[in-house]
C-alpha cells in the first residue's frame, strides 16, 4: 500500500519520526507540494491509496483522477484544503486532527498578550542597546505598561482552545467572558472558567478579545470596521484563530486611529504574509509566523493522531472523518477493510 505525504515538512522539519506511517505501507514524504499545481499533485499521488495533506489543496479534479485514493488524512484541525463533498461521493473518508495543539494555542494566545502589555523583547533590545546603562534611574521603560488582573477577557468560540485560553486569563486574574461563534449552534454549557454572554455583550465589555472560531462565511471579516466601533475604546485584539476573520485594512484602520490599542495576529488571510499586508505598517501590531500550533509537543500529538487515524480506517472503523454521515461510514466499513488488505 503506497502513502504520499504531500507536504511534511511543517509538521517534521526532522526533529520527529515518520516511523508509525512507514509501519502502515510504502511511504513517501515530500517536504512541500506546489498547492495549487493540480498536474503535480497528481503526479505526486499517482497509484497511491492513501494521501496526507497539511496545506496542499486536494480539489475535486484532483479526487476524481487520482485512480486509487481511498483515504484523505488532514495533517491538520482546518480541513478546508479539501473539497470534503467530492471526497464523499466517492466514498473517500477525509480525515482531520480535532485537538493536538489546545495547550499550545492558548499559552501562544498569553505570550501574544504578556507581549503587549508588557514589552519584554522591546525592553530587552532596549538593554542590548545600553539604553539603560545611560539611565538616571535604577529602572528603565520607554512603553506603557499593563496588568491583566481585573481586565476582561472576551473569547469568540468557546471550544476546546477558548477553553484553555479562559483557564489560562483567570490564572491572570481576568475576568472571562465567552460567546458562541456566529453561526455555530451547538449548546455550550459554561465551565465555570466563563459567563456566557452574546456577540454584542461581548464586544462592548471586553478589554481583550481572543478569536477561537473556524473560518466559515459566517466568521469571516466578523473583525471589521462595523463590530470595531462596537468596542471599547483601547480594546485589544488577538487572533490565533484563522486570518479571514479579520478585515486587516478595517484593523490597521484602527490600530493607527488607536481606537485598537494592540493586536497580536498568529495569522493573516494570505501566508506566507504578503510585503503589501495593512498589518505590517500598523501601530502597535505584534505578528507571528503561523507559529501557535508548532511546539514539539504539539507535533508530535499530531503525528501520534494521523498514524492512529489511518490505523483505524485500516481496521475499517474510521475516525474523526469529517466529510461522511454515521450512516455512510458504515457503509463504507467494506471499503475501509479492504483498503486495510492492501498492506
Amino acid at each position: 500500500m503506497k502513502i504520499i505525504i504531500l507536504d511534511g515538512y511543517a509538521e517534521n522539519p526532522g526533529d520527529l519520526s515518520w516511523e508509525g506511517f512507514e509501519k502502515l505501507g510504502e511511504l513517501t514524504v515530500y517536504d512541500r507540494t506546489p498547492r495549487e499545481d493540480v498536474e503535480e499533485i497528481l503526479r505526486r499521488i499517482g497509484d497511491a491509496e492513501i494521501i496526507c495533506t497539511n496545506k496542499t489543496l486536494i480539489g475535486r479534479e484532483v479526487i476524481e483522477r487520482a485512480p486509487k485514493l481511498r483515504y484523505i488524512g488532514v495533517l491538520a484541525t482546518g480541513y478546508n484544503v479539501v473539497d470534503v463533498n467530492a471526497a464523499a461521493e466517492k466514498g473517500i473518508p477525509v480525515t482531520n486532527i480535532p485537538a493536538y495543539g489546545t495547550a499550545a494555542v492558548a499559552q501562544h494566545v498569553m505570550a501574544l498578550l504578556l507581549e503587549i502589555c508588557n514589552q519584554v523583547g522591546h525592553h530587552s533590545r532596549a538593554v542590548g542597546e545600553g539604553r539603560w546603562q545611560r539611565s538616571k534611574d535604577f529602572c528603565f521603560w520607554d512603553y506603557p505598561l499593563m496588568e491583566l488582573a481585573g481586565k476582561t477577557m472576551g473569547i469568540i468560540g468557546y471550544g476546546r482552545i477558548g477553553q484553555a485560553t479562559a483557564k489560562l486569563a483567570r490564572a491572570f486574574g481576568m475576568d472571562v467572558i465567552a460567546c458562541r461563534r456566529p453561526g455555530s449552534t451547538r449548546n455550550m454549557a459554561p465551565t465555570g472558567d466563563a459567563v456566557m454572554v452574546t456577540l454584542e455583550e461581548l464586544f462592548a465589555k471586553a478589554d481583550v478579545i481572543s478569536l477561537h472560531c473556524p473560518l466559515f462565511p459566517e466568521t469571516e471579516g466578523l473583525i471589521c470596521k462595523e463590530n470595531i466601533a462596537k468596542m471599547k475604546n483601547g480594546v485589544i485584539i488577538i487572533n490565533t484563530a484563522r486570518g479571514p476573520i479579520v478585515r486587516e485594512n478595517d484593523l490597521a484602520e484602527a490600530l493607527n486611529t488607536g481606537k485598537v490599542y494592540a493586536a497580536g495576529v498568529d495569522v493573516v488571510s494570505a501566508e506566507p504574509i504578503r510585503g503589501d499586508n495593512p498589518l505590517l505598517m500598523a501601530k502597535n501590531c505584534f505578528i507571528t509566523p503561523h507559529i501557535a500550533w508548532a511546539s514539539r509537543e504539539s507535533r508530535q500529538r499530531l503525528m501520534d493522531t494521523a498514524v492512529a487515524n489511518l490505523q483505524a480506517f485500516l481496521a475499517g472503523e474510521a475516525v474523526n472523518v469529517v466529510n461522511m454521515q454515521t450512516e455512510e461510514m458504515q457503509s463504507g466499513k467494506k471499503r475501509s477493510r479492504s483498503a486495510g488488505g492492501l498492506r
